[in-house]
């Protein structure tokens, strides 16, 4: 697992160990029962616990300098198996306005081991606009812009998925559209041992854009180096995401 500092993982046990000069919280866990409303079919069977997240990891050197710059990483563990016909996944949701920057924010993910579909949509009004799922595989980047909704989905069920990201410290999720729509506007499916997408009635249909990852140059992004590396060595790298307003002329034009 290529992260830029000293932790593992134990699947089994969905939690995260740190080593030395790392520190990092007891990991909290969601059940099944919390995100049933959100899947396709609620009353499905699946892992108790289908995935665990820790937020707020990091050398202790740098843990004063990123509460001064309100940045955050969080790691996550997802479970392997799936719930009904869907692979594992989060609910859904949308970055709720921050306060410290009055607006709500993007998100870096990086994938740390197996696979993951990174899904988003531009809205979870009833016309979501451009829905996308980019298939993300280990040390590979996406970014989710401000305002879009999303949810996180293990691509290989056969295995955990685990992944880091950097977000705000002061974030919070608005789930409330994502929840009238009963989900967001694409469903995860499991067909022929591969993740098919299916379209949730509760939304205008629009089409789905599924293809790889890219890389960000307009971000300063080095492909391939862990995004804490990248971080460690230019602090001010990810000012975005602290302060997406600075970006606001990647975000008009954004595509992931």
């Amino acid at each position: 697992m290529k992260v830029g500092f000293n932790i593992q993982a134990d699947v089994e046990a969905m939690e995260f160990r740190y080593g030395d000069g790392v520190y990092g919280p007891i990991t909290e866990k969601r059940k099944l029962d919390d995100i049933r409303s959100s899947l396709s079919n609620p009353d499905v069977e699946g892992p108790e616990y289908v995935y665990a997240v820790a937020m707020d990891v990091a050398k202790e050197e740098h843990k004063e300098d990123l509460i001064n710059r309100n940045l955050l990483y969080g790691a996550m563990i997802f479970s392997k198996g799936v719930v009904g016909e869907e692979p594992v996944r989060s609910q859904g949701h949308i970055h709720a306005i921050s306060k410290s920057c009055n607006a709500s924010t993007c998100e870096v993910y990086e994938i740390l081991e197996g696979e993951a579909y990174i899904y988003m949509q531009e809205s979870a009004n009833d016309n979501p606009g451009k829905c996308y799922a980019i298939h993300a595989k280990a040390n590979e980047v996406v970014i989710v812009p401000p305002n879009w909704a999303h949810a996180t989905i293990n691509a290989n069920p056969e295995t955990a998925m685990l992944f880091g990201a950097w977000c705000v410290r002061d974030y919070g999720f608005d789930y409330a559209e994502v929840r009238a729509h009963h989900g967001v506007a694409y469903f995860p499916q499991m067909k022929d041992n591969r993740v098919i997408f299916k379209s949730n009635k509760h939304y205008q249909a629009q089409d789905i854009i599924i293809k790889g990852t890219r890389t960000f140059p307009e971000f300063n992004i080095e492909p391939g180096v862990p995004i804490y590396t990248q971080y460690e060595n230019n602090p001010s790298l990810f000012n975005f995401v602290t302060n997406p307003n600075i970006a606001n002329h990647i975000w008009e034009n954004f595509k992931p």
